[in-house]
């Protein structure tokens, strides 16, 4: 039987394939760091405590519960999307402050797994005082609440592939077609996220106390890279991949833009490789049109951000999204970049 569901022209083998082959490696760095975050310090407990796993069924229980939390919160989100329209799209400043959130969250964790101070032991989340008691009778509980409750925040810090989905979901304009859309695209993503909590725990096991002085590395290593995204989505020059690539001209050739004439109207194509041109010049004090042409990206490059304007356009394969703008009346540089800061540029104000 022909599997492919269609919702006003919405083809959902489609997006479950985008999901499968491009939404969980896109978003594995944020989403997949707090299931790294939650496995890390499930095993540090278990350790401590010198307890063995009850059956085993005890790994999957975890990670079964983030993935699930996860599908079913987004298949939510999608409904009310399509029912409400655009009225839960996060703004620029919203997506940094979560992104904070999620890196204070993640740095804390490393910390508690290096037992660097007791502090850090606040990190691990644990259900409210008044039901702790009933679920430590119920040890399954106790591997659930985290996981879930970790796995439905998901749904504050979408990368740049969920955010097409969530505008399409938007454009659906219907509550069953929005939560299909975000159904299917997360149950794609469901095996990534599967694999990479398996191998957690399986590493939890093989290692052992080795274990955490590596997670906590990883998990840093993650913090830093959101804490990169977090930086470009300010507008601010001063990230770490915008240092690195200072460093790296100094001993190489970078393009530079310094002799080019400025353009009223730019068209902008979004490819698999990032953007192109990701550099040119405009006048000051000017009015600036763009031109975006998605060819065939499927990843972050979808959520084109000019965060000094404030400006964020979801731009699906094969779509087009226009936008204008006056030039500031100072010279200096606007930096543009998707919402995970993999591919970016720079619009030479002169």
């Amino acid at each position: 039987m022909y599997s492919t569901l269609m919702f006003e022209n919405i083809n959902l083998l489609a997006i479950f394939t985008t999901g499968l082959l491009a939404g969980g490696i896109s978003c594995i760095a944020v989403q997949g760091g707090l299931l790294t975050s939650l496995l890390a310090q499930r095993e540090s407990e278990v350790l401590k405590s010198n307890l063995e796993k009850s059956d085993k069924y005890a790994n999957i229980v975890p990670i079964s519960a983030f993935v699930i939390a996860k599908l079913v919160a987004y298949t939510l989100l999608g409904a009310l999307l399509g029912w409400f329209g655009s009225l839960f799209q996060l703004n620029l400043q919203a997506q940094i402050i979560l992104q904070i959130v999620v890196i204070i969250f993640m740095v804390g964790t490393a910390l508690n797994l290096l037992n660097v101070h007791p502090l850090f032991r606040y990190f691990v989340i644990q259900p409210p005082h008044n039901l702790s008691r009933l679920i430590r009778l119920q040890s399954k509980r106790q591997d659930v609440f985290a996981p879930v409750f970790l796995g439905a925040f998901t749904v504050f810090i979408p990368c740049g592939v969920t955010q097409a989905m969530m505008a399409l979901a938007v454009a659906s304009g219907n509550p069953i077609a929005g939560s299909a859309i975000l159904f299917s695209f997360v149950l794609g993503t469901t095996p990534v996220f599967f694999l990479l909590g398996y191998f957690t725990m399986k590493a939890g096991g093989i290692l052992k106390k080795k274990f955490f002085k590596l997670a906590a590395f990883v998990i840093i290593l993650l913090s830093l890279f959101n804490l990169n995204n977090a930086l470009a989505l300010t507008g601010t020059n001063y990230t770490i991949s915008n240092l690195l690539r200072e460093t790296y001209c100094i001993f190489s050739y970078c393009q530079d833009i310094t002799g080019q004439m400025p353009v009223a109207e730019q068209t902008i194509i979004i490819s698999s490789t990032g953007y192109s041109p990701s550099f040119f010049a405009v006048a000051a004090g000017t009015d600036v049109k763009i031109n975006l042409i998605n060819t065939n990206a499927v990843g972050c490059q979808q959520a084109f951000t000019v965060p000094a304007l404030n400006i964020q356009k979801i731009v699906r394969p094969n779509q087009t999204a226009t936008f204008t703008f006056r030039a500031p009346s100072k010279p200096g540089n606007i930096s543009f970049m998707c919402t995970m800061g993999m591919y970016a540029g720079v619009i030479r104000v002169i």
